[in-house]
């Protein structure tokens, strides 16, 4: 479980480092970009990838997806926030949990026992008690759209990580150097049209903040993919104490740290989530 609350604790420092972004005037974009270039620096860093063995034939199908939607994800959360506001957004997001645990079962042929069936009806009763607010009246008519989105990227993010921990012919920290390879390369791409045709000037404060945001999000990501392969009879124990620790997490630093009220339903939800980790937790270790 190491991993998983490694993951948790960077996945939630990405979150509020983004959150922060905003306030310091901190160009998200650029940001994101030079945040792949640094997680390919540490990938050479610390494991040293056998570049030689890597060829175009030999580069899954998966890796591209993912070298696609890691950068897109962002570009779909900017639009979703805009348009349906910052609370229905992490509603979506996180309820794509959906989409893990039914590849869990159908994709993975994962069994369910019933600490485990229960232990997920309330961590999804917890995700829509956690993360309720009250209605925006601004949002526009198109934010279904922007929000379905949301909620199929990150839903694919996960059950790809899951897929590419499967992958025995090349090493997970290979395949890491090259999805963030091929994530960098497209956000650069993207970045390069946005300086050429909307005049958005370089800066280098962008860089220093995407080289820490890098740091973390390489932490996310690596931990994750280690949890799956610790666990790799359990996948839906990962997608699920995920979502529900980065919600409980990113909660309470909502409130102590930024000072965010939360309604009774929310603290209901927190202790929902509780009870849901405990369950699933359980079901490692019984069979009912």
């Amino acid at each position: 479980m190491i991993y998983l609350i490694l993951s948790i604790i960077c996945s939630v420092t990405v979150g509020v480092m983004l959150k922060l972004a905003k306030r310091y005037q901190i160009n998200i974009t650029q940001a994101i970009t030079w945040n792949y270039l640094f997680a390919i620096c540490l990938s050479l860093m610390c494991f040293k990838p056998d570049l030689g063995s890597i060829n175009i034939g030999n580069i899954s199908p998966i890796y591209w997806a993912l070298g696609i939607l890691l950068p897109s994800i962002f570009v779909f959360l900017a639009f979703a926030v805009r348009n349906a506001g910052l609370a229905r957004t992490d509603i979506a997001q996180r309820l794509s949990l959906f989409i893990s645990l039914s590849a869990a079962y159908f994709l993975f042929k994962e069994n369910f026992d019933r600490y485990k069936e229960v232990g997920i009806v309330f961590g999804f009763t917890a995700i829509i008690f956690t993360m309720y607010r009250k209605s925006d009246r601004t949002s526009s008519k198109r934010s279904w759209l922007y929000l379905l989105l949301v909620f199929l990227g990150f839903g694919a993010v996960d059950v790809l990580f899951k897929m590419v921990s499967q992958i025995t012919e090349i090493p997970y920290t290979t395949s890491l150097f090259i999805i963030y390879g091929i994530a960098f390369l497209l956000s650069f791409v993207y970045l390069m049209y946005l300086v050429a045709t909307k005049k958005n000037k370089l800066q280098l404060i962008n860089f220093f903040c995407g080289c820490i945001l890098g740091i973390f999000n390489f932490g996310n990501i690596l931990f994750y993919l280690r949890a799956h392969r610790e666990m790799a009879e359990n996948p839906s124990t990962v997608f699920a104490a995920m979502n529900i620790g980065v919600i409980i997490a990113g909660t309470l630093i909502g409130v102590f740290i930024f000072r965010e009220k939360l309604s009774k339903w929310n603290y209901l939800g927190l202790v929902l989530a509780l009870v849901a980790i405990i369950l699933i937790t359980l079901s490692k270790i019984y069979a009912v």
